[in-house]
């Protein structure tokens, strides 16, 4: 037994989104969604940094998230495996175009909510509670191709129908919430978060940070309507979060660091927890002559706004020099930055850092003073299924240990810590890169980048370390 004391209650569990698990892409009346149109496999990436997609199928490629793993079939079986391990929590997400196929309808589908009853229905009869993230990289399609995604304020109205429709038929099934899936990745990759590609012409601020303006207000709007229908729920805000150190003591890049941390860190959190646009990013509009289309009402409602929490996601730190060459670039790391070479990294090239999670916990608790819960960390990597059946990932249990001890620091370091909810607990399609291979879970599904597979569910080693670590609450670790 260790020396970490979670507080009673801590919600432990694991963390998915719709779109890389679910399959039935085209069922129960299903619209299409951007992770539908984005093909598998390592282009992926070059795809969500680079202007110009076209939002289309191209019957030459694969598109793994159409089958997903199958949970909108298999879904009993999950939450049974789930249940197992003991779950107190499970972080899903709703996709949009199962309640609006194309997201501007003036009526919900009554098929993709039926679907959602069951899964509910089906979590609480294991006694998991649902942690449901709003909008998680599944803005439909339609909305990209008409509107220009969050480009529009047009989509602010239809965000609003698609929040009222669901709080309302899922008031008594759901009591924890977050609105956007790490709000703040649409400055690296707008495709996913902001759901447009920034066009060859244009300069990227300016329908940026409108989109984001845009997102502001909506998210606001969920909150006020959340607490108005929901007065017993919890809602929050998510983030990606990933501390900057600079590569040395050399002010001008410490300088640098602090500047891109506030930017990348801190911009989304300080507008959706503080309720104001933070003075640092006035400077920064200022300067790139960024002029926000903001209507009359929209400051105040984003100061009634604030959300209750924070959820973040953490894979890694970045570190960071203001004249860095190519040669020095932290390949892999999807946020960029300089190689650290205190760190290793994965096998995608993502630096491991569990003390950078304490710092991350320590950081924002010191900023903002309100409750966090760790949703997304996690190690992708290869897995091997040995003669006997068995998988062997002793690798991701030293990860996950390092990172739950973290947290167990943080929270004697006075930090106010909810929960936990490890990413993919069961194995599903990575969202940088489409590929099944690049593993995370618990729960090993029989799926492979070439779309060959059983589907079939296996226990991994992992997967009986996480049980103990949640019947102990992070006692035994």
């Amino acid at each position: 037994m260790n020396k970490y004391h979670f507080p009673e209650g801590f919600l432990w569990g694991g963390a998915t989104a719709a779109n890389q698990m679910e399959g039935g892409f085209d069922e129960g009346n299903k619209g299409l969604n951007i992770a539908d149109v984005l093909p598998g496999g390592k282009e992926r990436l070059n795809i969500l940094q680079s202007p110009g997609f076209n939002f289309e199928i191209d019957a030459e490629k694969y598109y793994p998230n159409h089958e997903g793993i199958d949970f909108y079939h298999r879904y009993k079986e999950d939450i049974a495996l789930f249940a197992e391990m003991g779950f107190k929590v499970f972080r899903m997400s709703i996709a949009w175009t199962r309640i609006f196929p194309n997201g501007n309808e003036l009526d919900p589908n009554e098929e993709g909510l039926a679907f959602y009853d069951r899964v509910f229905d089906e979590l609480h009869k294991h006694g998991i509670e649902p942690v449901v993230t709003i909008s998680h990289y599944e803005m439909p399609v339609t909305l990209v191709k008409e509107y220009g995604g969050w480009r529009s304020r047009e989509v602010v109205t239809f965000f609003e129908r698609y929040v009222h429709a669901i709080f309302n038929r899922f008031k008594n099934k759901v009591k924890n919430w977050m609105t956007f899936n790490e709000i703040n990745s649409g400055l690296i990759m707008p495709i996913m978060g902001l759901g447009f590609a920034i066009h060859k012409e244009e300069d990227k601020y300016q329908p940026t940070f409108q989109a984001y303006h845009h997102q502001f207000v909506a998210s606001a709007i969920a909150v006020k309507a959340c607490r108005e229908t929901i007065p017993d729920a919890q809602i929050g805000c998510m983030i990606l979060y990933a501390p900057v150190y600079s590569y040395d003591s050399n002010p001008e890049n410490v300088m640098y660091a602090l500047q891109e941390e506030r930017f990348f860190n801190y911009f989304c959190a300080d507008v959706q927890v503080r309720g104001e646009y933070p003075a640092f990013i006035k400077r920064f509009f200022k300067e790139h002559n960024i002029e926000l289309d903001i209507r009359e009402g929209d400051l105040e409602l984003i100061k009634e706004g604030t959300v209750d929490y924070i959820g973040f996601s953490y894979y890694m730190s970045r570190t960071e020099k203001k004249q860095k060459s190519v040669l020095e670039n932290a390949q892999g790391n999807l946020i960029g930055g300089v190689r650290n070479p205190f760190l290793k990294a994965s096998d995608w090239g993502w630096e491991i850092d569990p003390v950078g999670l304490r710092i991350s916990l320590n950081q924002l608790y010191d900023r903002y003073q309100v409750p966090l819960f760790v949703v997304e960390n996690g190690l992708g990597a290869y897995d091997t299924v040995q003669d006997d059946g068995s998988i062997n990932d002793d690798y991701r249990i030293d990860y996950l240990r390092d990172h739950i001890k973290a947290m167990g620091e943080a929270i004697e370091d006075g930090v106010e810590l909810m929960g936990y909810t490890s990413w993919g607990c069961i194995d599903m399609v990575s969202m940088s890169s489409g590929e099944y291979s690049k593993r995370y879970g618990f729960i090993y599904v029989d799926k492979h980048d070439d779309g060959s597979g059983t589907l079939e569910r296996k226990k991994k080693k992992s997967f009986f370390w996480y049980k103990d670590v949640i019947e102990t609450n992070g006692g035994k670790l």
